[in-house]
């Protein structure tokens, strides 16, 4: 297991990231993602943090806070030491009944650190992320909130997820404009099946020295290897709960690469989707989430899969993402002052 640092942070996270949605699911959208109990939850902690995780993601939504409670308590049931895990959970989603209990308003996120604290058991958060974003609270606002929980060290570092490249550029501003907590981090879809981060996310996230946080980096199961194009859906999670969207016909193309490069390496094709992520510079840490111990312990593994420039060639022809404008334009325009640029590297 490597470790890399968050951001233009101070922090160093593992490679890989032990993702908590299928904790303590019930009857509802959750249930269908996971419902692992405390006892199953126990085993996967202890799995990746022998394995060397360090870097533990939840989020207080997941099954009404119930996935908080039992990270919370697996850490405490293994004594594994609290200096020794870094834990992000995040603030946005439906928590109550009424206007307010919802978004990223100062009330909102005010009560549910506090909220998040005591269900995790724990005196400060490490990477308290904002889960989506809300068109109804002012990002000064927000971000105003965040750097009070920071200054009062019940949040070490802040985050976001599912923000559009403009909207993390015009937060970044603002911290600098106002000397606030600055944004260390990304968390956002990104796999072979969807490379849609690379138009403007990726460029954007390159240049603020931001960290970049991958969820469902299988999509949802679909890069799992599992999935032919004769039709058959096998058992699980697409099965249920057919998330993310992708292009499914650029997905089949994908896996079929995937399957001669896992078997040249005597791999998984899971194994080589996550390996894929892991060769991007870009990329901090992949989260994954399992519901038994194999399907973790699988994950896991792509931390030894190393693929060849030849490999990385085929994966990406086969994926790439279509040339739209203004890209394409840019590409043009610049092309001879980023060589002037590449030729004085050298």
């Amino acid at each position: 297991m490597r470790y890399r640092r968050l951001g233009h942070s101070g922090l160093f996270v593992s490679e890989l990231c032990l993702g908590t949605m299928t904790f303590g699911g019930g009857n509802d959208m959750w249930g269908q993602i996971g419902q692992l109990g405390q006892e199953e939850a126990d085993a996967l902690v202890q799995t990746a943090h022998e394995a060397g995780v360090n870097f533990f993601d939840t989020a207080n939504v997941y099954a009404s806070g119930r996935s908080e409670e039992i990270l919370g308590q697996a850490i405490r049931n293994l004594g594994v030491p609290r200096e020794e895990v870094v834990l992000a959970t995040k603030v946005h989603g439906q928590m109550g009944e009424g206007p307010n209990a919802r978004g990223a308003s100062r009330g909102h996120i005010l009560d549910q650190a506090k909220a998040s604290l005591k269900r995790l058991q724990v005196d400060h958060i490490d990477l308290y992320q904002l889960h989506g974003i809300d068109p109804a609270t002012p990002v000064e606002e927000t971000l105003e909130a965040l750097d009070m929980l920071v200054r009062h060290g019940h949040v070490r570092y802040i985050g976001v997820s599912n923000w559009a490249a403009w909207q993390i550029a015009r937060a970044v501003g603002v911290a600098e404009a106002r000397r606030l907590a600055p944004i260390v981090s990304l968390q956002a879809y990104y796999t072979l099946a969807g490379r849609d981060l690379e138009r403007e996310i990726v460029p954007m996230l390159t240049d603020a020295n931001i960290g970049l946080m991958v969820w469902s980096p299988l999509a949802g199961g679909f890069l799992s290897g599992k999935f032919d194009r004769d039709g058959k859906t096998p058992e699980g999670r697409r099965a249920a709960f057919d998330f993310p969207p992708i292009d499914k016909d650029r997905a089949y193309d994908a896996i079929e690469v995937m399957r001669g490069i896992a078997h040249a390496k005597d791999c998984t094709v899971a194994q080589v989707a996550l390996a894929w992520l892991l060769h991007q510079p870009v990329v901090t840490s992949v989260l994954v989430g399992a519901k038994r111990e194999d399907q973790l312990t699988d994950n896991l593994g792509a931390v030894d899969v190393r693929l060849s420039g030849e490999d990385l060639a085929a994966l990406d022809k086969v994926t790439r993402l279509p040339v739209e404008y203004p890209g394409w334009m840019i590409e043009q325009q610049s092309s001879y002052r980023r060589q002037l640029i590449e030729d004085e590297r050298r």
